[in-house]
């Protein structure tokens, strides 16, 4: 029995597709499938497997049925035809006739369906049309999402573009710079390798050679050193066997002029000095002595208080008859005059050979508690009472101020003149250029700067003033001595 109701449901769908051919339109864009007709016509929940339609992307999206009852091929609706013509007797045939053969169903494929009875499956233009349109505005998406990309590609490589030209002009000019510089530095490496080098070459051969020979000279003298020192070394200004003072030394048969050694005090030690032993009876002491500027007198306190200079020097007789300049010492001046009565002689020489004396049967000096103090009597001479008197050139007050008697010692570092003390400004010992008794500031100034010539000018003094070796009531304050020498020895009144 269900055989049979199959059987005639089969019958059925194929006679009412066979009817419903006619009104199918098969120019819509979508294919309709037997299963919607089915559907549409029987309003039968039928599905069957239908053609797959394009997306959007050109990829194909399958419907699966969801209750499938039945798959209806081609197949099918042939055997649906089959079916339907098998129902009815077929006579029989007819001997001696042609049997009509079973027609072949091509298998074309393309936009024809197999059998030509079933219609073109092929879309019109309309269809086209549309599919074209609505493939373009899914284009044009995509291109309005390209175009700033491209718009940006298209800045970039101006950007890049740019950048290689300046990048390559650069290049070029700095290859010229490049090429101009090596070629600057060639010529000026080639000309210092031709010129400069064999010049210097030359001088440093010249200065190699100058060398050299200071070499030899230097050999030279150090062998006559070691010749002269094979023997033993002596001394080419001995000092006598007699001491004591100078008028001692006399008495004891040192008769000549010459550096000895004396100690006044046996609770001091010894020192050498220059005795004069031929001026007015000898046994004097030089205690100053200037002659040729050798020696600077511009000094500081402690100089003058221990003494400078040189004593003495070598002559022909083997002796040291020759004193030189120098200073003995404030201590030791003092201590000379501390001892009992002395008296002091100062002779002068300008640059004519004249000579001239000042002699002070009275000279004492005190010790340095009291800024050695000085004090003179009893002048006499030709050169003019300048310490106790002052500078005969000036009257009244001015004189008073260039009297050295009772005054105290001064150097440029110790100040004790009479002039605005305390004032660094005014000192006479800075002004006159050596130390000295000074007032405010001089009649007198045996240790002042030594001027070759004898006349000298404000011009030429360091601060202006009359700064030479002068005695003002001789040869006045602008015209430096060529010598002059201070000599002390023990006072007698029967002498």
């Amino acid at each position: 029995q269900h055989c049979t109701m199959r059987t005639l449901l089969l019958l059925c769908l194929c006679a009412y597709v066979a009817w419903a051919q006619d009104d199918l339109e098969f120019d819509d864009y979508e294919t309709v499938s037997l299963g919607q007709i089915l559907t549409s016509h029987l309003h039968l929940p039928f599905h069957m497997s239908t053609p797959q339609s394009r997306g959007p992307a050109g990829r194909y999206r399958s419907h699966q049925p969801s209750t499938p009852l039945m798959e209806l091929t081609s197949s099918n609706v042939i055997c649906c035809f089959f079916l339907r013509y098998r129902g009815r007797p077929t006579p029989p045939p007819v001997r001696g006739s042609h049997t009509q053969e079973k027609e072949v169903m091509p298998d074309a494929g393309g936009c024809t369906h197999a059998a030509e009875t079933m219609g073109v499956l092929c879309p019109t233009g309309c269809e086209l049309q549309t599919m074209l349109l609505k493939q373009e505005r899914n284009v044009r998406m995509g291109i309005n999402a390209l175009r700033p990309h491209v718009d940006e590609l298209s800045r970039s490589t101006n950007n890049i573009f740019n950048y290689v030209n300046s990048m390559s002009h650069s290049l070029r000019e700095r290859q010229k710079i490049v090429y101009g510089e090596l070629e600057e530095q060639h010529a000026y490496i080639k000309e210092t390798v031709d010129t400069v080098f064999p010049s210097n070459i030359r001088v440093l051969q010249g200065v190699l050679e100058k060398i050299r020979l200071k070499i030899q000279k230097l050999e030279k003298a150090i062998q006559g050193q070691r010749e002269a020192c094979k023997e033993p070394c002596k001394t080419k200004c001995p000092v006598p066997v007699v001491s004591g003072e100078s008028k001692d030394i006399y008495r004891r048969g040192g008769q000549d002029s010459q550096m000895y050694l004396i100690q006044p005090d046996s609770f001091f030690p010894s020192y050498k000095v220059f005795c004069d032993q031929t001026s007015q009876n000898g046994g004097w002491v030089l205690i100053q002595n200037r002659m040729d500027g050798s020696i600077d007198f511009g000094r500081r306190w402690d100089d003058y208080r221990r003494g400078f200079g040189n004593i003495a020097f070598e002559s022909d007789k083997g002796f040291c008859e020759i004193p030189g300049e120098y200073w003995l010492g404030n201590d030791r001046i003092s201590q000379l005059t501390k001892l009992g009565p002395t008296e002091v002689l100062i002779e002068m020489e300008d640059w004519s050979g004249d000579k001239v004396y000042a002699q002070y049967r009275q000279f004492t000096v005190q010790s340095e508690s009291t800024s050695y103090l000085l004090a003179v009597d009893g002048y006499s001479g030709n050169a003019g009472n300048g310490l106790m008197e002052g500078a005969l050139q000036l009257f009244g007050e001015n004189r008073t101020m260039t009297i050295h008697n009772g005054m105290m010692f001064s150097t440029y570092d110790r100040d004790n003149d009479n002039w605005i003390p305390g004032d660094p400004s005014k000192q006479c010992s800075k002004e006159d250029g050596g130390g000295w008794w000074y007032n405010r500031c001089h009649s007198a100034n045996p240790n002042g700067r030594y001027y070759m010539g004898g006349a000298y000018t404000s011009n030429m003094a360091k601060h202006g003033t009359d700064d030479g070796v002068v005695w003002l009531n001789w040869k006045g304050g602008w015209y430096s001595l060529k010598a002059i020498s201070m000599k002390i020895r023990p006072f007698f009144a029967s002498r």
